[in-house]
């Protein structure tokens, strides 16, 4: 039996993450995953490790440089966590070279598509690509030369570079240069009439004699550099908040180096000057055959080969939306007759989220439309109705969080757009980041006002609703509109926190609830079961642990990272954990709490993680209608019967693949189930 204290008691975050991406790559090593789709996981395993290093990495350097050693839970200094994740993120990039070499390049040389080598090229081809290099590459390079006179010069976080070794024709000295790979340009230039591509550092790197006129290129080298973007805002310093978040991006710049990813053939010359200019250690130095800019692949998935990517599938129109369309859809009409949850990618995001954003832009009844907004697509069709709505005199509030990370360019982008046209933008709560997803349209209706309402799991993203597993619930209820309208005065005014009546609203008032409800199943016949992307606050493992202990039976399906550890005889026994990694990006929040005929569900933004609950706005709606209830009870048989997606956590922090018996994959299932809703209504 461990105490409280005890750092047994939990999994490392760090670690936990990186067994997280560990199964995303193991998508590209399974036969059974369309090639092109390997294509797609390796390069996603290799984005989520860029962000990774940014963020997460560079917070530990950051706490080691100024003699932070504060322990984790689970009982470790920054210092061993940074060893833990060198020694597991090393096998990473072992197992995506061999994935790389042994995998793609030959099944995609098969398919007749792929890379090639410039200088295994034709002569026409190399003519092709000879003018392209001279039309459009060359005007835009600049060899930056490295001498006393000329100072090593910046490299740019998760930028491509050639390390270029020439020698002086007369005095034979040796010179160092480097060469960035513009990112302007597309990272792989295609053959015409085919489905080859050349790398752009392979084509530049064939021309370094016109880049050097004069010098003999004794050696080239390709090299990557990640610096530190976990920078805090003074928010409370003077100044905007916009004015801030300009200044961070950039401040990330020039953040501090904290990995260097070089191939296996880099001579020991370059990476010793590597080394030492950018201020790092050997530790920091990952070496990964095939190609360093592996993220920049996700091109080569969308290719039009449809026999070597997943079943082509189009999501459905919601039922009850569809059986309106026909007749000229009135999504408020629909609304009133009783609340609606959508579960997208499978239900249509266009003709539910989007509709219903177009449609209150363009209804003369119409008086308000208050939204958050934390990520969001280019080209957005919900931004463009905002814009729209306001033309037309309609009341339009816009929280943009400025502080989505990696999101900040386009967010200001979209707050610049939406106030030139008279949008009121705000960037909500000094001190909190806004990551509900909420909406609130106010219409008159004859002698009254009524009020309608989205809240939903995900973004307002019509690009990422294509792919990103999310549930949203529409209702006209009162109480949760009167809710909406209390957070929205709280994000845009001096009001504070209301006691709200319906919605658990981060950062009062979530973790008490649902600290209850977990307390209320500590009993033999209690029940939880609970979705969600991380699970990481000890207050919430532990009060799961005392659950289970009281004999609960607990189901937790937990994406990424889990620092809960299950199964353990006295402590989690009745704890089960897994996690689902497939075609689509399992992104909802779902919690539910008790038997069939008492239970409480809740949909909403919040992961159990302290930041959700402590340091962000977020907001969790109940499901009531039991129709909707017996929909997420639907959506928990699949994820719990999944034998083709799903892993299961031991108790020894390892994640094993569950064994495939039925061959039932959650993804396969609930296309099938939506289309079988779609066909019974006619």
């Amino acid at each position: 039996m461990t105490t409280r204290n005890d750092p047994s008691r939990f999994f490392n975050r760090e670690l936990s993450w990186l067994d997280f991406n560990s199964r995303v790559i193991a998508l590209a090593e399974q036969e059974e995953t369309p090639l092109l789709e390997k294509v797609r996981f390796l390069s996603i395993w290799a984005s989520n490790l860029d962000d990774f290093f940014q963020i997460r990495v560079a917070g530990l350097k950051e706490q080691v440089a100024h003699g932070i050693m504060r322990k984790s839970p689970d009982g470790r200094t920054p210092g061993q966590q940074l060893s833990a994740i060198r020694a597991e993120t090393s096998e990473q990039y072992l197992r995506a070279s061999k994935i790389f070499r042994d995998l793609l390049v030959p099944g995609l040389a098969e398919a007749g598509l792929g890379l090639k080598s410039y200088a295994d090229l034709d002569d026409q081809a190399k003519a092709y690509l000879d003018r392209y290099f001279h039309a459009t590459v060359f005007p835009v390079l600049t060899p930056l030369a490295v001498d006393p006179a000329h100072p090593f010069p910046h490299i740019s976080s998760l930028s491509l570079n050639l390390a270029v070794h020439v020698q002086e024709g007369r005095s034979g000295a040796v010179r160092f240069a480097r060469v960035k790979i513009p990112p302007i340009l597309p990272a792989f230039v295609p053959l015409p009439d085919s489905g080859w591509f050349v790398p752009l550092d392979e084509l530049i790197a064939a021309h370094l004699d016109e880049l050097f006129p004069g010098m003999r290129i004794l050696d080239y080298h390709l090299f990557r550099v990640t610096r530190n973007a976990d920078f805090e805002l003074e928010e409370d310093a003077g100044g905007d908040l916009l004015s801030a978040v300009e200044s961070e991006l950039t401040r990330r710049r020039f953040g501090r180096a904290v990995r260097l990813e070089v191939t296996g053939t880099m001579s020991s010359e370059a990476l010793d000057m590597l080394i030492r200019e950018l201020q790092i250690t050997r530790s920091d130095v990952y070496v990964m055959d095939g190609v360093l800019n592996t993220a920049d692949l996700m091109f080569m998935a969308s290719l039009p080969r449809s026999e070597l990517q997943y079943r082509p599938w189009t999501w459905v129109t919601h039922p009850r939306l569809a059986a309106r369309i026909s007749d000229h859809l009135d999504i408020f009409q629909v609304i009133r007759e009783g609340d609606i949850l959508v579960h997208h990618p499978y239900d249509s995001f266009a003709s539910s989220v989007e509709e219903f954003i177009v449609q209150a832009a363009a209804d003369p009844n119409v008086l308000a439309i208050k939204q958050t907004l934390y990520r969001t697509a280019s080209d957005s069709v919900i931004m463009n109705a905002l814009m729209e709505a306001a033309t037309r005199g309609k009341q339009v509030v816009v929280l943009v969080e400025l502080k989505a990370r990696f999101d900040e360019d386009a967010n200001i982008t979209w707050a610049q757009r939406l106030e030139d046209v008279g949008v009121h933008v705000v960037y909500g709560v000094v001190g909190l980041k806004t990551h509900t997803k909420i909406a609130l349209v106010v219409r008159r209706e004859g002698d009254q006002i009524r009020r309608y309402s989205h809240i939903g799991t995900g973004n307002y993203n019509e690009q990422t609703a294509r792919i990103y597993e999310d549930l949203g619930l529409f209702t006209c209820d009162e109480a949760v509109g009167a809710d909406l309208s209390f957070l929205f005065n709280y994000l845009t005014g001096y009001s504070r926190h209301s006691v709200y009546q319906k919605l658990l609203v981060s950062p009062i008032f979530t973790r008490p609830r649902i600290l209850k409800l977990i307390a209320e199943q500590a009993h033999p016949e209690g029940l939880i079961t609970m979705k969600m992307n991380s699970l990481v606050d000890p207050a919430m493992i532990e009060a799961l642990y005392a659950a289970s202990e009281a004999g609960a039976k607990i189901d937790l399906v937990v994406r990424g990272i889990c620092s809960l550890v299950p199964g353990v005889e006295g402590m989690s026994e009745n704890i089960r954990v897994r996690s689902l990694v497939g075609r689509y990006l399992e992104h909802s929040r779902v919690y539910r709490f008790g038997g069939r005929d008492n239970r409480v569900y809740y949909i909403g933004s919040a992961d159990l993680m302290q930041r959700n609950l402590d340091h962000r706005v977020e907001a969790m709606a109940p499901i009531e209608d039991p129709d909707l209830q017996f929909r997420i009870d639907e959506i928990f048989e699949v994820l719990m019967a999944d034998d083709t997606l799903s892993w299961e956590l031991g108790p020894d922090g390892k994640w094993t693949k569950v064994a495939e018996r039925q061959g039932l994959s959650t993804h396969v299932e609930l296309q099938d189930l939506a289309e079988a809703r779609a066909q019974a209504r006619f």
